[in-house]
């Protein structure tokens, strides 16, 4: 168990990191506003005295303590751990490697790594049942209160601050961020699916056991099989259900065909699987 935390937590760990590196490095010096409570940050630091970095530290910390007042106990300590390591490590990293200017002059090639590397980072976070805080706990609140769309609320939510940037900006920034909100919305869900890809298997065969061996006993998964009949040929049959991730289909595969040569495989592709050895909610 202890194991199992400590490596759920570095994982997390990790990603905030990711998260917090593609916010200050990219986003923040390039004035990039594609919503989110690090959008905000940027829009509030060119009308306000106070930098992104720093205001994105209090407003985190705001949305912290509206967490633990309006959801109590079942405000997860994921999410508080995540909410101040991002919003410390951004000030933090605004205190060691201070940036007046972006890093480079290529806008577009910014743009890429101020979505891709939150956008991964937050895939990570999802797929250990954490957040990067910041509007997801406005989300958890509306969810609790409410019977508002949580995810058109959060989506027009980000939309207004990324249409602020068109009063608070030139339109040349203003444009990269609307591309900046429309390529985070894909990217996010592309990474999430990728990252919990197994393959389903549906096996027709006459001699299920020596597949159901190699299932148990080498790849340590669990199957279940059901009879059946061909519609053409009337012989017996065995179908195998089962699921796996990628590097154990490739294994399955060539045993089936090994021992099985006859055998008639369906693989499938899929990214929501709930059960003991997979997801579990």
């Amino acid at each position: 168990m202890k194991k199992s935390i400590i490596k759920e937590y570095a994982i997390i760990t990790v990603s905030t990191l990711i998260v917090s590196a593609g916010i200050y490095f990219f986003k923040f010096p390039n004035n990039f506003t594609f919503g989110g409570v690090s959008g905000l940050s940027v829009v509030l630091g060119r009308i306000t005295p106070l930098s992104p970095a720093g205001i994105n530290f209090v407003l985190n910390t705001l949305l912290v303590v509206c967490g633990f007042l309006f959801l109590g106990k079942s405000f997860g300590i994921k999410t508080i751990y995540t909410s101040f390591l991002l919003s410390g490590t951004v000030w933090a990293f605004e205190r060691l490697v201070p940036l007046k200017i972006p890093l480079t002059d290529e806008p577009m090639l910014e743009l890429v790594f101020a979505v891709l590397l939150p956008a991964f980072g937050s895939a990570l976070l999802f797929h250990e049942g954490a957040s990067s805080g910041g509007t997801d706990i406005i989300a958890m609140i509306l969810k609790k209160y409410t019977s508002v769309n949580i995810g058109k609320a959060l989506f027009f939510s980000d939309l207004l601050i990324t249409l602020s940037s068109f009063l608070v900006f030139n339109i040349k920034t203003a444009l990269f961020s609307f591309l900046g909100l429309v390529a985070k919305s894909l990217i996010v869900d592309s990474v999430i699916e990728n990252i919990n890809l197994n393959k389903y298997f549906n096996v027709i065969c006459s001699k299920p056991e020596p597949i159901l061996d190699y299932i148990v006993k080498n790849l340590n998964r669990s199957a279940t099989v059901c009879d059946a009949v061909g519609a053409f040929s009337h012989h017996h049959k065995y179908i195998i259900f089962t699921v796996m991730n990628r590097a154990q289909a490739v294994q399955l595969s060539r045993h089936i065909r090994r021992v099985e040569p006859n055998a008639f495989l369906l693989i499938c592709n899929t990214s929501e699987i709930i059960g003991r050895g997979f997801h579990s909610e």
